[in-house]
């Protein structure tokens, strides 16, 4: 070989070694940025005729699990849909309460239970005339607050619909954006390396909202599919429309087209757990706004029913006139079993005993319809009271319909049923998290390897060394030759 075929050789050396020693500190630096695939240098022996002259770099590699991206992707999706329904769940039954707990939905049928046992033994006391009514007024507060809260979790899903919906429109164009941008790297040999991190990024993103199936095609380019069949990019991304309604009441349904649907295309799907966005933290949210919530508003109104019409039956009273408000109202007006739907949420204590709506407590001994006091020692009324939240009779509505139960057994048996739900959804989560956190972790112990690189580039400075002796042999010889 010549010297200048030397020279040239070591040169080309050279600068493969300072392009793969670049990709080595590029590779360290990024071993835990999310959505890094490891790079790696690709070289060929560069000949002229049938003679070598160095190394040729042909490109660079992107090294990535893609079967154990996607398997992370629907595990994550799957964690995050579950953990958001396992919350709300979980609020839910810390709104109910322990029932252990006197400020819980059970403790306030105990405290009432207990109030009236209390006056009956001793009607004449106004005092415990009074708890009666607190405690009743407990009741209804507890009813209420549980009512607002499940309202609350629906507005607040639907407002986290319209904040994801954006944020998957936003992330398409972008990775579209980036298909056409590493299309052109491809066309042009250009490394597009960098483009292919940031679009895996954004498709992570959109992944865990609505789980997707990644499928190569030419070029570098990528089409997007959710699990569900729905087309999300194929050349154009598609466009996801959906319309936040701010505050939601019990009445607003999807069904009745007061809260927005959502469509891909102007096509309106399916957005139940088996529609076309199945999984991942968008079905999730749809499924609190439209499932979850409004089955447990339809238990809780059921056991306001249950307690309302026992109340306001004039055999319980018999001051009551038929059609009359009991001690529990419709907002102060008499219940109608056709009104039941949003009906805990509208329970309000009736004024005829509330001392702040003008009210008296001894008409709960005396009867609601009473115009004056009766004699202070009768307790028939309170104890028919007490005796009728305790009596088990044909429930109306809800999951228990048909079934005997007392008012106590109800509310206890709704609020033990939101709390299993909620545990058992909750280990759902946990498993579902642990097997996102797993396979996280092993395309992690897949990318990049520290040890691995810092040893390739101790090998790679030892070429850079040889291929610098080369040609610092070429120059001395062409020293030598130019002394002669």
């Amino acid at each position: 070989m010549s010297i200048s075929g030397a020279m040239s050789s070591a040169l080309s050396g050279l600068n493969a070694a300072a392009r793969s020693a670049e990709l080595i500190s590029s590779n360290i630096a990024n071993a835990l940025t999310d959505g890094y695939g490891r790079r790696e240098l690709q070289v060929t022996a560069r000949r002229l005729g049938d003679t070598g002259h160095g190394v040729q770099v042909t490109g660079v590699s992107r090294d990535i699990n893609q079967a154990l991206i996607a398997d992370r992707r629907l595990a994550g999706a799957n964690a995050a849909g579950l953990n958001l329904q396992a919350d709300f769940l979980s609020r839910l039954g810390a709104v109910f309460g322990s029932p252990d707990d006197t400020t819980s939905f059970d403790g306030r049928f105990a405290a009432f239970n207990t109030a009236l046992i209390a006056a009956s033994a001793d009607p004449q006391s106004l005092i415990r005339q009074s708890n009666v009514v607190e405690a009743a007024r407990g009741v209804v507060t507890s009813f209420r607050t549980i009512s607002n809260d499940i309202q609350t979790s629906r507005s607040t899903a639907d407002t986290q619909i319209a904040t994801e919906v954006e944020i998957v429109n936003h992330s398409l164009v972008a990775i579209a954006e980036l298909n056409r941008s590493i299309t052109v790297s491809f066309a042009t040999a250009r490394d597009a390396s960098a483009l292919v991190d940031q679009r895996q990024q954004l498709i992570d993103q959109v992944a865990a909202i609505i789980p997707l199936r990644e499928v190569q095609a030419d070029n570098g380019r990528i089409t997007l599919f959710s699990m569900g069949g729905a087309t999300l990019l194929e050349g154009q991304p598609a466009k996801l429309a959906f319309s936040a309604v701010g505050i939601i009441t019990p009445d607003m349904t999807l069904a009745s087209g007061a809260l927005s649907g959502l469509s891909i295309n102007g096509r309106p799907i399916n957005t139940t757990q088996s529609g076309a966005i199945t999984g991942g933290s968008l079905s999730a949210n749809f499924a609190i706004r439209d499932q979850l919530a409004p089955n447990a508003q339809v238990e809780l109104d059921a056991v306001a029913r249950n307690l309302i019409n026992r109340f306001q039956d004039p055999l319980v009273d018999g001051t009551l006139s038929i059609g009359a408000a009991g001690l529990f109202t419709d907002h102060g007006a008499a219940f109608l079993n056709a009104n039941e739907e949003g009906i805990s949420g509208r329970m309000a204590l009736n004024a005829a005993v509330d001392p702040n709506a003008g009210g008296a407590v001894w008409r709960v001994r005396d009867g609601l319809g009473a115009l004056t006091q009766g004699p202070v020692g009768q307790s028939a009324l309170l104890s028919a009271m007490q005796s009728v939240i305790n009596t088990f009779q044909p429930t109306a509505s809800g999951a228990l319909a048909g079934s005997n139960q007392s008012v106590m057994s109800l509310a206890s048996k709704v609020a033990s049923a939101t709390m299993n739900q909620g545990l058992l959804l909750e280990a759902n989560a946990g498993f579902a998290a642990a097997r996102a956190t797993a396979l996280q972790s092993l395309e992690m112990e897949s990318g990049v390897d520290t040890d691995r690189e810092l040893q390739d580039l101790l090998l790679v400075e030892q070429a850079y060394a040889a291929n610098a002796k080369v040609i610092q042999t070429a120059d001395d010889l062409i020293q030598i030759l130019l002394g002669i």
